[in-house]
């Protein structure tokens, strides 16, 4: 009986996804995911060939389009401070007392030595502003139930022209993701847990990323608070505040 069942259940999901297309699952995956503004602490969990290592950091974002990040610890990283304006990008480093700015082919490297690009810290556009996609397929993902969406690029400034999307049909926040160069090759894939209802939204709380271009056993990234729709003072959203 069970086998039978879970085509059926998966030829169900399917056609309730498709009814109400793969555009409209993604907006409302935005609606959880996306926020007029947001303060959170993080923890950065770099998990390299012979060692792992822990950044924590406190970032203040508004919208798509501005963000400033301060590196809390270890020792050695603490003062580091990020700021993104549009689509630029600097860095302060209180050791050399230089900021200095992130561009071109310099936002492909990444993050620290983490599994992140500064590429991947930069592009906060809405996904439905930047991707058509399409419903696929289904498939239970640590034991819930998911729509796949296969994504194409429609604009051409993306660091991943094809995404593959695995999102709870229930939550609406995406469990897995797949992202591919033009070529076809797998570049990165990202698992997401931990998700907990925060002021009316779904929200996962962890993300594994792994960049499968390079060696280790990834990176955590692990959200230890976060509050949505804050008043943040606009200075922070300037290059002063670096140096402060």
């Amino acid at each position: 009986m069970k086998t039978i069942l879970i085509p059926i259940l998966s030829t169900c999901l399917l056609i309730s996804a498709t009814a109400q297309d793969a555009n409209e699952i993604l907006k409302r995956v935005e609606r959880n995911m996306s926020s007029d503004n947001r303060i959170f602490e993080s923890s950065m969990i770099i998990h390299g060939n012979r060692a792992s290592r822990t950044i924590t950091s406190r970032t203040y974002a508004v919208g798509d389009k501005q963000s400033f990040t301060e590196y809390l610890s270890p020792a050695r990283e603490q003062g580091t401070k990020m700021l993104k304006l549009e689509n630029q990008l600097w860095i302060y480093s209180p050791s050399t007392d230089r900021t200095i700015q992130i561009s071109g082919h310099m936002l492909r490297q990444s993050v620290m030595g983490s599994d992140l690009s500064y590429e991947d810290m930069m592009d906060d556009r809405k996904i439905t502003e930047i991707y058509d996609s399409e419903v696929t397929g289904t498939e239970p993902v640590d034991g819930r139930n998911t729509w796949i969406l296969d994504l194409t690029a429609k604009v051409t400034d993306v660091a991943y022209h094809k995404r593959k999307m695995w999102i709870d049909t229930e939550r609406y926040v995406p469990l897995r993701e797949e992202l591919f160069a033009k070529s076809g090759q797998l570049l990165k894939r990202t698992s997401l847990s931990e998700v907990k209802q925060i002021e009316g939204r779904w929200f996962p709380m962890k993300v594994i990323y792994k960049d499968m271009l390079k060696q280790g056993d990834g990176t955590e990234f692990v959200i230890t608070s976060v509050k949505f729709n804050q008043s943040i003072p606009d200075y922070i959203f300037s290059k002063a505040a670096l140096k402060q």
